[in-house]
């Protein structure tokens, strides 16, 4: 990565305001904020009252709904079929995936020749294989290229995964930025933000920026920025990191339709053929179904949903739940077993499966009893850090603060270097350690009610929040549910949640820390004491759960999953290179 260069200054934006154009008002951009004063509303009326637990989660229950319904986000495609779906009550569009369709890639990329794939991080592997294999099966003539930094040590693990600087597969990232017709920026949000200006003026007239994630598009808006107009913008985000996005397509190979779920968005059509290059890519990389977003609504809902149930508030639920549990006289193997393998194992896979309400079934009458107590006692608290954290993304603040983090990691203003260090030698994850040792290869872990409970809330509040937000139910799912129980949690339980804390992508990680003891210390304070206190049971929100129309929208979601689960064993490696190699 380059060292950070600080862009903050009235007249560097000024500068840059010559060559990259202003944002305009979005029609999300107003769906978000009514929604926000809304549900702003009902909890300045919760907190007005005195905090008694049933009462006030009555209250807030039997509020008039707020939420905005999502944007239709319709799209036209010449190539692949479009489909329509129903997901509680609401038309979304889709494009299913599939190997047969691979035939169908050459003309959904018409007048691309080469293809830049820039950086070898998390994504930029499992998609540049994914793309390369899916245009070999179908006989393309399409060059998949990396381009890496001079001197990047990423340039062996490239080469070991078939690319080469003789077969013109391999080169300088300048280089193959400027030679490409379709660019993916897969490097770090952090570089992009350092970087984009140089980037973007490398890239041909008429190419086309492809992104991953939305990172960028919120650090332009911060700035009042937005992308130059002589090329087309556009994404594919897979639902899951990297690894998984590979693995599946690999597995895929025996079975068609295979893969990780993805969104797309075009910000910007300079000429029209930007929404088959995005449904060609994402079919490529073997999506089993592709869903219409906004470039916006997928950074709010993406950094947003990582620090959630992703990785942040599962982070800090497990910590409280482990501390809980010992300090109740519970062993702390069992204990772990309780609360990390009881979530990435027979949690995951029974939602995955059979949805949240066959979790909550599968459960004892003692069982239950015990689910209700701390969904009912969790569900507010959670839904208190989860508006806050999706309020800070939505303004911003989280994306400048990942921009800022990303500068302080190297030494700067006679001020030493704060890079991120680890969290894995603490008593849990030590104990975590002997746990996964000693486990059978088929071992899923105990179901706890309680831990369900709490586990379960969380998924609901997230899935509440992003919902009065205005976002598409094929975003809520697949960032509250799909990514988590098909994608990171089948990799947390082989090698822990602290081994994903340390080396995922660095903008998670930086989420997880900041926000994971949020939801420890306030699980800790108010849900666990609302609980030993016997605090009544709020049955209007436990009839909301049975009830919620997310459980339908989830079988249909369901039916288009894909049809092997995961394979990951536990010495499965997920590392980022830059990580790996810093260890060495």
């Amino acid at each position: 990565m380059a060292a950070a260069t600080s862009f903050s200054s009235a007249a560097a934006i000024a500068s840059r305001s010559k060559t990259l154009n202003p944002p305009s008002r979005t029609l999300c951009s107003t769906l978000s904020f009514s929604s926000s004063r809304s549900l702003g509303r009902v909890f300045a009326a919760v907190r007005s009252m005195s905090v008694g637990g049933a009462a006030v989660g009555a209250k807030m229950v039997s509020a008039p709904a707020v939420s905005k319904p999502p944007p239709l986000l319709d799209f036209e495609t010449s190539v692949f079929k479009k489909e329509k779906i129903n997901l509680a009550g609401h038309d979304e569009f889709i494009v299913r995936g599939g190997r047969d369709l691979f035939p169908l890639l050459p003309e959904a990329f018409k007048g691309i020749k080469q293809i830049g794939v820039i950086g070898w991080g998390s994504q930029g592997p499992a998609q540049a294989q994914n793309l390369r294999d899916s245009l070999a099966a179908a006989k393309s003539d399409i060059v998949v290229k990396i381009g890496l930094r001079k001197g990047s040590r990423s340039f062996n693990e490239a080469r070991a995964a078939g690319f080469t600087e003789e077969n013109g597969t391999l080169g300088d990232i300048w280089e193959t930025i400027s030679g490409s017709d379709l660019v993916l920026l897969l490097i770090s949000d952090a570089a992009q933000a350092d970087n984009y200006e140089k980037i973007l003026s490398h890239m041909k007239p008429n190419s086309i920026l492809g992104l991953s994630h939305g990172f960028l598009l919120g650090h332009l808006q911060s700035l009042r920025l937005d992308f130059p107009k002589h090329i087309s913008v556009i994404a594919v985000c897979p639902k899951g990191m990297g690894p998984s996005v590979r693995r599946l397509y690999v597995q895929g190979k025996e079975i068609n339709g295979a893969g990780i779920n993805s969104s797309f968005a075009v910000h910007q059509d300079i000429d029209g053929r930007a929404t088959d290059v995005a449904l060609g890519w994402s079919v490529a990389l073997g999506s089993p179904f592709t869903f219409a977003t906004t470039l916006e609504q997928e950074y709010r809902s993406d950094i947003f949903g990582e620090r959630g149930i992703l990785l942040g508030a599962v982070h800090g639920m497990v910590e409280a739940l482990f501390r809980r549990y010992t300090e109740s006289g519970m062993a702390e193997e069992l204990a772990y077993k309780n609360t990390v393998e009881c979530i990435t194992g027979i949690m995951s896979k029974t939602i995955s499966t059979k949805g949240m309400l066959a979790l909550y079934n599968s459960l004892s009458e003692d069982g239950k009893k015990e689910f209700n107590a701390a969904y009912s006692a969790s569900f507010y608290p959670c839904m208190d850090i989860l508006y806050e954290c999706y309020e800070d993304v939505a303004s911003g603040s989280e994306i400048r603060s990942v921009v800022l983090a990303g500068q302080r990691f190297y030494e700067k203003e006679g001020l030493p270097a704060f890079p991120m260090g680890k969290i894995d030698q603490t008593r849990m994850w030590k104990v975590g350690e002997r746990v996964r040792a000693s486990r059978s290869a088929d071992d899923l872990g105990p179901l706890h009610p309680f831990t369900a409970g709490v586990y379960v809330a969380l998924m609901m509040a997230q899935i509440e929040v992003l919902r009065k937000k205005g976002h598409s139910y094929s975003e809520i799912i697949n960032e509250s549910v799909i990514e988590a129980v098909d994608s990171l949690n089948p990799f947390m339980h082989a090698r822990g949640v602290s081994f994903m804390v340390d080396n995922c992508s660095t903008t998670a990680r930086l989420g997880s820390r900041k926000w994971a003891p949020r939801f420890d210390y306030i699980l800790t304070q108010q849900a666990f004491v609302a609980v030993d206190k016997n605090t009544a049971i709020n049955q209007d929100l436990i009839s909301n759960f049975f009830s919620d129309a997310v459980h339908g929208a989830m079988e249909v979601c369901a039916q288009l999953r894909p049809t092997v689960d995961i394979s990951v064993p536990p010495d499965a490696d997920f590392v980022r290179p830059e990580l790996r190699q810093s260890s060495n």
